[in-house]
């Protein structure tokens, strides 16, 4: 179980872009049984979160088991 605020979460994921740490967080995130986000709609997203997010929810479903 991983809980996450929704407003860190993206800040994690911008500065692991730049830092080269992405695929691993991305890889933590969707391996993680049950990921909780939280605080998800205390503000709009950008088109960029909105990618991230839909990145995350794509990958979990491809490697959730049969």
């Amino acid at each position: 179980m991983l809980y996450l605020r929704v407003p860190r979460l993206f800040e994690d994921l911008a500065l692991a872009r730049l830092d080269g740490r992405y695929p691993r967080l991305i890889n933590k995130l969707t391996r993680v049984q049950l990921l909780i986000l939280d605080d998800f709609r205390t503000h709009s997203l950008t088109d960029q979160q909105r990618f991230h997010l839909f990145e995350i929810v794509e990958e979990r479903y491809r490697r959730k088991p049969p």
